[in-house]
């Protein structure tokens, strides 16, 4: 259960197997704010002293909102970084310095235009140096560190194979800074960005490890659920070349930075009660008992006390008796979670089941932060509403036009001028609006965003294939809504914050429908931030809205997206796939073309989306039959939130 107003303790100091001190914030916003002010410390404090402040930068989207929070202190508080020289980690290369993807580009527009910084103090590694003269660049840009004493901070963030800067596996604690091969798995996480794998840089000049750990201070950020099993080899793992951010391990003044979500995998987290004294509430004792039967491969109903005393959990028994009552209990509330009525069953006692009976047919408002989380996330749930009656309406809230590759959409266009040329239409929009997209496609440079035209190319596939979708399913296009929410439409990764417009459009929604249920992308993971931003909207319209009647029948339910799953303790609802409905579901993953064989956002993960729905709900289906309930071809899980 996820209550709104939960207190969760933020900033006390992580102790156990950590080997590098360590910071746990409930979330990003949190954690930046809190590097951003220590930052500005320093800054003020050379500043006092009359000597310049050295800074190691990082780039990247971790690092966002603590340029976001420097910028707020030099505009409302008048920090000043006119004594300030920076040194960013790394650059690709090739690289031209005002392409969409450069981090001299990012650095600007994130931090170097918003402040009082000269432009001759910030450092970033070059990547248009002839191969032949970098390794003078390189040894230079060492020695102008050195020449003003090191670094007075680095910021970092992780790879997902441990990198830190572009040192990736393999890299030496002593190497210095280079033009680095990277990482098939860095590539891949950078794709997005890039459009396509293939438009990836497969080299970069990247600081050296020598030189971060020669800064004076090191602070290493990292946040979302993607990030937690690196950050628990790094933290509570050997010193190993293979997880080059272990080596900080040795740093002298280091600390990692993590919001929860990142932290989740450490000892301290998975397992608290070893560490420390817990209140053993239902949340906590069903956490427990589910990590202690897949920890000993055995059905829950067949745990012992031995079981328990050996495996630090004699408290548990002392306050609740002997392990037969507790498992007994633990049983039977997973149990009450499985359901193949994801709308609750009409004429059936409702008192063990998740959803209630009543209303037989429930408004259903179903929230997809892009065109294909709907199918992906909860595609089974999404038809077994369908086929038992229910009036089922989903609203799309982003275009999700980025995704679409330049070549998907210039096949598009393609059909449209043979379409047109074979009939003889003459279409005034079009001439406008495709001729206008195709002309640019045709000379795309890496340096330009998107224009309207190509968006709303790209913007009308991903609606055609989430209408195909819809009727798959069995939704008619009346309940069929595309909100095209304002802060997506930039053309670019980089995303406006969340507005009032937006807001307002996902009230209305709510209003209009006046749902008995709302299913929404509770997956705060997402490397992009889309559906955080998405999440937050539908969270400030229930709060604007709960005071009004049909707020008091409407329940909320949280899906996750591709990157992960909810923990086995938290589901409260379960529901259960067949191999048939397996297939369905991929059927109606596969009506969104644009997004097959070649995705776009790959994001941390090859393998395609429909791939990673199937192993998610067939590892949640493992899960169940593991600690001794019936064997499902797969399960999809959902958490209710209370507003």
């Amino acid at each position: 259960m996820i209550e709104a107003t939960e207190a969760i303790e933020l900033e006390k100091e992580t102790i156990s197997l950590e080997r590098v001190p360590t910071k746990i914030y409930k979330d990003a916003a949190e954690a930046s704010k809190a590097v951003a002010q220590e930052i500005a410390k320093i800054i003020r404090k050379k500043n006092a002293s009359g000597k310049p402040a050295v800074l190691g930068l990082a780039t990247g989207s971790t690092p966002k909102k603590v340029y976001a929070e420097l910028i707020r202190l030099h505009k409302s508080e008048g920090l000043s970084f006119e004594n300030v020289i920076t040194f960013n980690l790394d650059e690709y290369y090739p690289m031209q310095p005002d392409a969409v993807q450069s981090y001299h580009r990012f650095m600007k527009e994130q931090l170097f235009d918003h402040v009082n910084i000269a432009p001759e103090n910030c450092h970033i590694p070059t990547g248009t140096l002839p191969l032949e003269k970098l390794a003078i660049f390189c040894k230079e840009y060492e020695a102008q560190i050195e020449e003003l004493g090191g670094l007075d901070i680095q910021i970092l963030g992780i790879g997902r194979n441990g990198h830190i800067g572009f040192n990736e596996p393999g890299s030496l604690v002593n190497s210095k800074t280079r033009l680095m091969t990277l990482d098939i798995t860095t590539r891949m996480d950078a794709a997005g960005d890039f459009g396509t794998l293939v438009k990836v840089p497969r080299r970069a000049v990247t600081m050296g490890v020598k030189a971060i750990m020669e800064a004076k201070r090191v602070v290493l950020l990292a946040f979302g659920e993607h990030k937690a099993q690196v950050i628990k080899e790094a933290i509570e793992g050997p010193v190993s070349e293979k997880i080059p951010a272990s080596y900080l391990q040795g740093h002298q003044n280091v600390r990692f930075i993590l919001d929860e979500a990142s932290a989740s995998e450490l000892s301290s987290r998975k397992k608290p009660w070893l560490f420390d004294e817990v209140i053993w509430d239902k949340m906590m004792v069903k956490k427990a008992v589910t990590n202690l039967a897949l920890s000993l491969d055995k059905p829950i109903l067949k745990l012992t006390n031995r079981d328990y005393n050996e495996n630090g959990l004699s408290d548990l028994l002392a306050n609740y008796g002997q392990a037969y009552d507790i498992n007994l209990q633990v049983f039977q509330s997973l149990q009450h979670t499985i359901t193949g009525w994801p709308g609750g069953k009409s004429l059936a006692s409702d008192a063990n089941r998740p959803e209630r009976a009543f209303p037989a047919q429930k408004r259903v408002l179903i929230f997809s932060p892009h065109p294909d989380d709907d199918i992906i996330s909860m595609g089974g749930t999404f038809q077994r509403l369908v086929d038992q009656g229910h009036d089922v309406h989903v609203a799309y809230q982003t275009s999700g036009n980025i995704a679409v590759a330049d070549d998907e959409a210039l096949r598009f266009i393609d059909f449209l001028d043979d379409f047109n040329t074979a009939f003889d239409i003459e279409n005034k929009k079009y001439n406008t609006v495709f001729e206008e997209a195709r002309a640019f496609l045709s000379k795309k440079k890496d340096s330009e965003i998107d224009i309207p035209s190509v968006r709303y190319v790209k913007g009308i596939i991903r609606q055609g294939e989430a209408k195909a979708t819809c009727r798959f399913v069995g939704i008619p296009s009346s309940n069929v809504h595309f909100l095209d929410m304002p802060f997506y439409e930039t053309g670019a990764i980089q995303k406006m914050p969340l507005g009032e417009a937006d807001i307002k459009i996902v009230s209305n929604i709510i209003a209009e429908i006046k749902p008995h249920q709302i299913f929404a992308a509770g997956d705060l993971a997402d490397p992009h931030g889309t559906h955080k931003v998405c999440l937050d909207a539908i969270f400030e319209s229930l709060e604007r809205l709960k005071k009004e009647d049909y707020m008091n029948d409407c329940w909320v339910w949280l899906y996750r997206g591709a990157w992960a799953e909810w923990d086995i303790h938290e589901i409260e609802m379960a529901v259960p796939m067949s191999p048939t409905q397996v297939l369905q579901k991929r059927h109606g993953i596969f009506k969104h073309q644009s997004q097959k064989d070649g995705v776009v956002f790959q994001g941390n993960d090859s393998r395609e989306f429909w791939q990673r729905a199937e192993d998610r709900n067939s590892a949640t289906a493992d899960l169940y039959n593991k600690l001794g309930f019936a064997e499902y071809a797969a399960i999809e899980a959902f958490v209710r939130y209370h507003f």
